[in-house]
């Protein structure tokens, strides 16, 4: 059988057995791969799993008394959280061992990645202060705390979201990284990134059972991410950082006082700064707005009828060139749409494109003229353009 490397180990899975009898070591791990067998699938057989080094060495230690044998169980696993857990739950279901009745608990999973995280902090507080001579005793300590504090990160759903702590009722979003990074090194460890300006499905659902604050960048393209992210999601509070900084550049005097300043979104959405960001550049909203400053049924249809088109178009990988009326003008492939737009005659306004808007895609919108692009998501929001996402 496979032997699992000491150093891909995640979990260990500690339980603790009695058995009326006397026993030996082999006759419990025979009990092991033997009555769990089928339980979960042939994807966690732990015979496989074992044979493709997911599983490691099994240890037993028993103690015999009175024709009572009890003892401690150790796994191994390579395996993720879930999985891990669901072959601890099995193990639990073991009832006897050979003939006799048995008793299995799992006493805990042990996070092992953890424990080398703390050996690796103490071991570098070692080694830096045998180079103490040619380094000050801040930057020793400053190092360790980076250290300490990237080992917070982890990583959540498929997307692989860098995040911290998912455990408060209180989600604050942000843009990447970075970002989670500097809120965590403020004291703020209920954070979690986008990876971009769209909010993904893991964190809209997410949402269903948590209240979510959105922080972004005191910048346009920070209101541009509040804009896509509010159409496309329901969102509790909203934050900007200070006027032309980002939030992984904020002292954590300033995370706190940004966080002290959030504000719901009803009450962003009543601000004329986002009325003037939300129509900057979007001529069919702008003409239909009413004497109060709020935009017109008009508008409300116009978005609407945008949103039926996106919607049409999703999954075909095509892009829809309308004019500023909503009228198409040219439906291509989205791979050729950068060509396409080159050699249009009539005058664009907005542009739908099923996929990603890359940086040259907008680049060639700007020249072009279009005042409005709809996509799934952006890799940039430096532009004029109002960006969509439905």
């Amino acid at each position: 059988m496979a032997k699992i490397s000491p150093v891909s180990i995640k979990y260990m899975i500690h339980a603790n057995f009695r058995v009326e009898g006397a026993l030996e070591k082999p006759d419990i791990i025979g009990a092991i791969f033997g009555q769990t067998e089928g339980l979960l699938g042939s994807d966690l057989e732990m015979r496989e799993l074992q044979k493709e080094g997911k599983i490691g060495r099994i240890e037993v230690e028993i103690e015999k008394k009175d024709k009572i044998t009890t003892g401690e169980i150790k796994i191994p696993t390579a395996l993720d959280q879930s999985e891990t857990t669901l072959i601890a739950a099995a193990v639990e279901t073991i009832e006897k061992i050979g003939p006799c009745d048995a008793q299995v608990e799992v006493e805990k999973i042990e996070d092992v990645r953890s424990n080398k995280r703390d050996y690796i902090i103490e071991r570098a507080k070692k080694l830096m202060t045998e180079v103490s001579g040619k380094t000050d005793s801040r930057e020793i300590s400053q190092t360790i705390k980076e250290y300490a504090r990237m080992a917070e990160v982890k990583e959540y759903g498929e997307d692989k979201l860098p995040y911290g702590d998912l455990s408060d009722s209180e989600l604050i979003v942000v843009e990447g990284r970075a970002d989670v990074l500097n809120l965590i090194k403020a004291g703020i460890k209920n954070v979690i990134a986008m990876n971009g300006t769209k909010l993904p499905d893991s964190v809209r659902k997410l949402s269903a059972e948590k209240e979510v604050v959105l922080f972004v960048d005191g910048d346009r393209g920070g209101k541009l991410i509040v804009q896509n992210v509010l159409e496309n999601a329901r969102i509790k509070y909203v934050i900007f950082a200070p006027d032309g900084k980002e939030v992984e550049e904020l002292s954590g005097k300033e995370v706190l006082q940004a966080l002290r300043k959030k504000v719901t979104v009803e009450e962003f959405l009543s601000k004329e700064r986002y009325l003037k960001s939300n129509n900057r550049g979007n001529s069919y909203e702008r003409e239909n707005e009413d004497s109060s400053g709020r935009t017109g049924s008009s508008a409300s249809s116009s978005n609407e009828k945008l949103k039926d088109i996106c919607m049409k178009n999703k999954g075909t990988g095509k892009a829809i060139i309308l004019d500023e009326n909503l009228k198409e003008i040219k439906s291509v492939s989205a791979k050729a749409v950068a060509s396409a737009l080159k050699k249009l005659k009539e005058k664009p306004g907005v542009l739908i494109i099923d996929g990603i808007a890359t940086n040259v895609l907008m680049k060639n919108a700007e020249e072009c003229g279009i005042k409005t692009v709809v996509a799934k998501n952006f890799t940039t929001t430096d532009t004029k353009i109002q960006l969509l996402s439905f």
